[in-house]
């Protein structure tokens, strides 16, 4: 009796743990397909409208400061430098004296080129007044015409030699001056090279002292002459047009330099040694800031793209091999793929020059998940996304989310 007992009762209690299992196994299905149900619907994805727009084609260069002035102070004539008048480092303006050479010998060459015009000035006078006097003789045949064409060759003679010691005399003078040595520019000036005591001719190697303008300066941009072709053959497409010639500057240690310059020119050739073509830009450089032989890396928009893009960084892609991709909203609210071109970005946007066209919504905000062809639900990007309270009869046994998921009460 006891073993035929036994053998119900565990029956029964393998009956009961099976029930319980489906028991369980239903109310768990049941909650999952409850959180399927609320998940029902196509994902919320949100859009911007596109149209073309005027996008600037900036170009980053490395460039060089140069000096907009410089000269190299020389001496003009020989001798021994008496002083100097300028102090190293100094603002000096142009024909200011900054040196005094002896002037001892010019002084006494001008003292007898003088003395020398003298004398010719008054050898003319005599011979002059010797050939007026023969004229009327020679007409009376008092004295032969020979005698009277010697006296007006004479008078002549003296003439030319009184030009000719006139223009020595101006050498002598223009050699005086140039004892005091002038600054031909107004600029900074440099160190001196020569000091008090020190013999210069005028044939000397070495400078006596640099001047340089710095004020405005100039900063002369290395461009590609590959770059400089497709820009010209850029300039001939449509919707590519020539921009303004305005240049930002970023300094050797990654600040940006305040004042704009302007491109003055660019060469007519190529340097065969680097490929490159020399753009010259022109700064302000009141506060001495850029100094020539700085490095510096010029900013500036070179033509303007009337028919490119604006698309925020977060609704571009890329795949492993770098190619640019959007989803826009297709028809009948399907995510379309695009391939595009986006070669360069401007602020939070990148710049897409191929793949759209005007009015095409591409999706920004929701692309986490996206696939090509898939529903959605598009929206104006930054439409806050609605959370729906529970509907009725989701309360039981859980508290139904936004995700449509059941969190199963204990």
């Amino acid at each position: 009796m006891n073993a035929p007992t036994s053998y119900r009762r565990s029956g029964l209690i393998l009956v009961a743990s099976a029930l319980l299992l489906a028991s369980c196994s239903a109310g768990d299905s049941g909650g999952k397909q409850g959180g399927r149900k609320g998940n029902a619907g196509p994902p919320q994805v949100g859009y911007v409208v596109v149209q073309p727009t005027s996008v600037p084609m900036t170009t980053e260069l490395a460039g060089r400061v140069t000096a907009y002035q410089a000269s190299e102070v020389r001496p003009q004539v020989a001798g021994i430098v008496q002083r100097r008048f300028f102090t190293e480092g100094a603002i000096v303006r142009q024909g200011q004296t900054l040196y005094q050479i002896d002037p001892s010998l010019y002084q006494a060459s001008v003292a007898q080129a003088q003395a020398n015009l003298q004398n010719a000035q008054a050898n003319l006078e005599a011979a002059r007044i010797k050939a007026e006097r023969y004229k009327p003789l020679a007409a009376m045949q008092a004295v032969s015409q020979q005698d009277y064409t010697d006296a007006l060759a004479a008078s002549r003679q003296a003439a030319a030699q009184v030009a000719q010691y006139r223009a020595a005399m101006q050498t002598a003078q223009i050699n005086l001056r140039f004892t005091k040595v002038p600054a031909p520019i107004s600029g900074r000036i440099g160190r001196s090279l020569v000091t008090e005591g020190a013999l210069v001719t005028t044939n000397q190697t070495d400078p006596l002292t640099t001047i340089q303008r710095l004020d405005p300066i100039y900063v002369d941009i290395q461009q590609s002459s590959a770059d400089m072709l497709a820009l010209r053959k850029a300039l001939t497409q449509n919707g590519i047009a020539p921009a303004s010639a305005a240049v930002r500057l970023k300094l050797e240690d990654g600040s940006d330099y305040d004042l704009a310059g302007t491109v003055e020119f660019a060469e007519v050739m190529v340097n065969a040694n680097t490929g490159t073509v020399t753009l010259r830009a022109r700064f302000p450089n009141p506060q001495g800031v850029l100094l020539p032989g700085m490095f510096a890396r010029a900013i500036f928009a070179q033509a303007i793209d009337t028919q490119a893009y604006l698309v925020p960084q977060a609704g571009v892609s890329r795949d492993p091999k770098g190619n640019a991709t959007v989803y826009v909203v297709g028809a009948g609210n399907k995510a379309v793929a695009r391939t595009v071109v986006a070669d360069r970005t401007i602020g939070q946007n990148w710049v897409i020059t191929q793949g759209l066209a005007p009015g095409d919504k591409v999706i920004v905000q929701g692309t986490a998940n996206l696939k090509p062809d898939i529903d959605i639900k598009p929206v104006p990007a930054d439409t806050p996304q609605k959370i729906e309270p529970p509907k009725k009869g989701q309360g039981q046994g859980g508290a139904q989310t936004k995700g449509g998921s059941q969190a199963k009460a204990g």
